[in-house]
């Protein structure tokens, strides 16, 4: 088995197990029983989408998923934020 082989069974292994923690955290937003259980959740979908992306752009070697990735995290990342802020406050813009 060439390094190539073990690299490509390495990324397809994790990409079934983010699908798994994906799965868990929409299972967690759906029956999560308070607002900041589901704020918690996106994210966690969000991350796993991320890395979904960089781990395809590994198979691919298609550097638009890397990307994707980026612009991915930027977004998650201030949604995250105008969540937390709502939650904290009631408002996002005063």
């Amino acid at each position: 088995m060439t390094a190539g082989q073990v690299l490509f069974y390495a990324v397809v292994a994790a990409q079934f197990a983010l699908v798994a923690a994906m799965a868990c955290a929409a299972i967690r937003m759906v029956i999560g029983p308070r607002a900041q259980d589901r704020v918690l959740a996106f994210d966690a979908i969000s991350v796993c989408t991320m890395l979904l992306f960089i781990t395809q752009g590994m198979r691919t070697g298609n550097v638009f998923f890397f990307e994707g990735a980026l612009v991915i995290s930027a977004l998650a990342f201030v949604a995250t934020l105008a969540l937390a802020k709502f939650l904290m406050r009631g408002e996002v813009i005063e």
